[in-house]
């Protein structure tokens, strides 16, 4: 396995990686919305959270060399799923054309007070050959 550690995305905020590549897929940890050059959060709105969130799964995309063209599974963990509709504007403008297979549960509570909160799975093989 490698583990995925870029400066485009926040660092980790416990004992777990960025992502992790096995063979040919890519594991990410749920990404809230944290700026990553201070780890802050940022965003009180769900389409400002979303943005933020799904440019620093788009930062470790890259790290990785992969492209949302690779992402197969990705799931959402909305605190009030009455902001389905606003997240899912902002997040087809990033995985519209892609479609991966996707979850979208409710959750009683996100780290630091996050509305949302997002992870995928993508799978190249790129990725097994180490490019």
């Amino acid at each position: 396995m490698k583990t995925i550690l870029t400066p485009n995305a926040p660092a980790a905020i416990g004992p777990y990686s960025q992502a992790k590549i096995a063979g040919s897929f890519l594991f990410t940890a749920g990404q809230i919305p944290l700026d990553a050059a201070t780890g802050e959060f940022r965003g009180k709105a769900i389409e400002e959270q979303t943005e933020l969130v799904l440019q620093n799964l788009a930062a470790i995309l890259t790290a990785a060399g992969c492209s949302w063209n690779d992402v197969v599974k990705t799931t959402v963990y909305l605190t009030d799923l009455a902001d389905f509709a606003s997240m899912n504007s902002v997040y087809e403008k990033y995985l519209g054309e892609t479609k991966p297979a996707r979850s979208t549960v409710q959750v009683a509570a996100l780290p630091r007070g996050a509305k949302v909160e997002i992870e995928f799975i993508a799978f190249s093989s790129r990725l097994a050959n180490g490019l």
